[in-house]
């Protein structure tokens, strides 16, 4: 047997079929993960796109046998930690417009008709559930809602405290040049002054997401040091963030972002430590990262041309078709199984061509928010070494674009 054949049936043997995405559909085809699971306390859900139908689908369907069989407490999103507020007192049975709340997460990949339908799961979920799982963002950005919530803790020391932050409310990572370093000081110095106040622990909240947002807001993309960028930043925030949801001993969470950031390694070429990473080194065997791949089909992204992207122009759809170079891994998770499936590569005995594989240099597919170049585009690929950045990997074989609201 070669050491094709071999990897292609240890994949093979280890694969977990589902039957189907449909969210409802049960969960007794996921029951194999209760033993890779056991002791995690944080489950990294991966995507390779942020714009495909069928990755919100399978990930609905984990986050389900997560709620309902692990007891999992909390939905973790790659999604504005201050108007995610406002998602969660939906979810927790308030009322409001859900949709309206998706908008506000100011992400246009989450305002999608299969968000919305984790949305109202979780609404019908809690309204009988003994504790109620929660919606919570992890991202700094967009922090209009914790600034708004700023004035009224602060009173009359509102103005001279909050308008030198005023920029932060308009502000997107990556349009235009990045603010003065001094509203980061700024920012740190309303979080000082709610530390010595008689305020809610909500108030400090707020100040620290603004902090954190007007630190990544005066940062540069590129930097000749990597630690000087908005990536390095953003991914140590999101894992801070994360941290905060463990502080009760009994929280499990159910973590949503890109592939990127859900890794234990670096992304961007290796330079900047992954959220992931961040997660590993702080919990160890309690985090477990599942990437999130699609063998060919559709997605939805903004162009960006000439190294810019137009955010009033709407995200379009791009197609990749199956790449069968062995040195991608999609290839390899194409021939394991002809449907759906999760892979966990953690456990378990592994072949000696096994172990050498998962060590090897590898490529997957990984489109962000924004999509370069009309045709080289299907050349999408970041760097993995599977056995040192996932745990487990998801494997859908074609994906249709997500459905905009």
């Amino acid at each position: 047997m070669t050491t094709e054949d071999e990897v292609a049936e240890w994949l093979r043997s280890r694969a977990i079929p589902l039957n189907g995405l449909n969210p409802g559909a049960g969960t007794d085809d996921l029951a194999p993960l209760r033993v890779v699971l056991d002791g995690v306390r944080v489950v990294g859900l991966g995507e390779a796109t942020h714009g495909s139908r069928e990755f919100f689908l399978i990930r609905h369907r984990l986050l389900e046998f997560l709620v309902e069989e692990l007891s999992f407490t909390t939905l973790a999103v790659e999604a504005s930690a201050s108007a995610s507020r406002v998602v969660d007192d939906y979810v927790q049975g308030g009322s409001g417009d859900p949709v309206g709340a998706l908008a506000g997460l100011g992400f246009w990949t989450l305002h999608t008709a299969e968000m919305l339908a984790v949305v109202e799961w979780l609404r019908d979920h809690n309204r009988t559930a003994s504790r109620k799982v929660r919606f919570v963002g992890i991202d700094p950005q967009h922090p209009a809602t914790s600034l708004d919530a700023l004035r009224t803790y602060l009173g009359d020391d509102a103005p001279g405290l909050l308008d030198p932050l005023a920029p932060l409310a308009g502000k997107r990572l990556g349009v235009g040049p990045p603010l003065d370093r001094r509203i980061e000081a700024d920012a740190r110095r309303v979080e000082d002054f709610l530390a010595g106040a008689s305020v809610p622990f909500e108030a400090r909240a707020h100040a620290r997401i603004v902090r954190q947002c007007a630190d990544l807001a005066s940062r540069p993309l590129r930097h000749p040091d990597p630690a000087q960028t908005v990536s390095v930043a953003r991914d140590r925030y999101l894992a801070d963030n994360v941290d905060l949801l463990l502080h009760d001993p009994d929280a499990k969470v159910a973590l949503w972002a890109h592939n990127g950031h859900v890794m234990k390694g670096g992304h961007s070429g290796g330079s900047v430590p992954a959220m992931g990473l961040h997660l590993r080194q702080r919990h160890g065997e309690a985090y477990y990262a599942l990437g999130v791949l699609f063998g060919a089909g559709r997605f939805r992204a903004r162009r960006r041309r000439c190294g810019r992207v137009n955010p009033a122009k709407p995200p379009v759809t791009f197609r990749v078709p199956l790449v069968r170079r062995p040195t991608i891994v999609e290839a390899r998770l194409a021939t394991a199984h002809p449907g759906d499936h999760v892979i966990d590569l953690r456990s378990g005995p592994r072949p000696e061509a096994v172990t050498r594989w998962l060590g090897e240099p590898l490529h997957m597919r990984s489109y962000g928010g924004a999509v370069a170049r009309r045709f080289t585009y299907k050349l999408g690929y970041m760097p993995t070494v599977l056995a040192e950045h996932f745990d487990g990997i998801a494997f859908v074989p074609e994906t249709t674009a997500s459905t905009p609201l």
